[in-house]
């Protein structure tokens, strides 16, 4: 047994050269999904979602076999840590029959790592409560494609700060001399340990995070303005009247026409009429389906990462 963890928990633990080297051979394989040696031929790799999912599940699965591997789903109710099983000896069996495992949790990362260190299986964090960092990768990956570069990019996140808001803090942060501004509603703001953290790492690559709790207060220049579904997946709002606090932070093409040029990103699924105009969603500025159709292509360039040959 190894008390070694491996494989992608958080964005916060890559560095610069290897985001970047992620979000671009994910648009190599965004243009052709040929473009590898099958380095997972002869690989398991399990499929353990506790939690719902469409585009992270699929990408992840057709990815595993499009690399010449073999998924094996697992759903909330199929292991025995549903009747009480630990986590420990679920990843002594799982590590010594499976080469990875992509794992969605409604609980911390740090079950994954437990997971994962008890054989030093690879654990692929397909969203946590703190984070969702394949989806950073995805999103990297989908602004690389649109504009050629990452660096300098000045982006707007609407709505609340969620796991998918803390991916693109850790990702957009480790870029150079990139811009990203939260808005959120008061209350419902970026986890203040990572926004630190995203800051301080931005500072030293000349770039900036800030987050802002006004209309008002939004920058004067934006490449993206990227929005996501108010209610996270998974989760409750105590409060009954939230959606009157998220009311203002609604993307439509009045707010987009602040800036002539800025794309507009969603990591979907959509609310329309919620967080996003039907008409900004579907209109010419609008590269959400592209960046939806980027997760086969960012999850085959993370499982070729993780699990394969890193050489190919």
């Amino acid at each position: 047994m190894t008390t070694e963890e491996c494989g992608l928990f958080t964005l916060s633990e890559l560095k610069t050269p290897e985001l970047e080297s992620l979000a671009a051979r994910s648009c190599e394989l965004f243009r052709d999904r040929h473009a590898h040696t099958l380095p997972l031929s002869g690989k398991i790799v399990g499929i353990l979602f506790a939690k719902t999912s469409t585009r992270t599940r699929t990408a992840f699965t057709v990815g595993t076999i499009r690399l010449g591997g073999f998924p094996i789903a697992y759903g909330p109710g199929d292991l025995q840590t549903n009747t009480g099983e630990s986590i420990q000896d679920t990843g002594r069996i799982l590590g010594r029959m499976l080469d990875a495992v992509v794992m969605r949790t409604a609980g911390p990362v740090d079950e994954m790592r437990e997971l994962s260190r008890q054989e030093g299986l690879p654990v692929i964090n397909a969203m946590a409560a703190e984070e969702h960092p394949t989806q950073g990768v995805c999103d990297l990956a989908a602004m690389l494609m649109e504009f050629g570069s990452l660096r300098g990019l000045s982006v707007l996140y609407m709505g609340e700060g969620n796991n998918t808001a803390a991916a693109l803090a850790y990702a957009l942060s480790r870029i150079p001399l990139c811009n990203v501004a939260f808005a959120t509603p008061p209350g419902y703001g970026v986890n203040p340990a990572i926004l630190d953290n995203a800051k301080k790492q931005a500072a030293e690559g000349g770039g900036s995070v800030t987050q802002v709790h006004a209309m008002d207060e939004l920058p004067d220049s934006v490449d993206v303005v990227y929005t996501t579904r108010w209610q996270t997946t998974g989760t409750v709002k105590d409060d009954p009247d939230w959606r009157e606090k998220f009311r203002d932070f609604y993307v439509d093409e009045r707010l987009l026409q602040r800036w002539p040029t800025a794309r507009l990103m969603h990591d979907l699924p959509a609310h329309r009429g919620e967080e996003v105009s039907r008409a900004a969603l579907e209109g010419p500025r609008s590269i959400a389906w592209s960046q939806a159709e980027m997760k086969l292509a960012s999850a085959m360039a993370i499982l070729e990462w993780a699990v394969g040959d890193r050489s190919q």
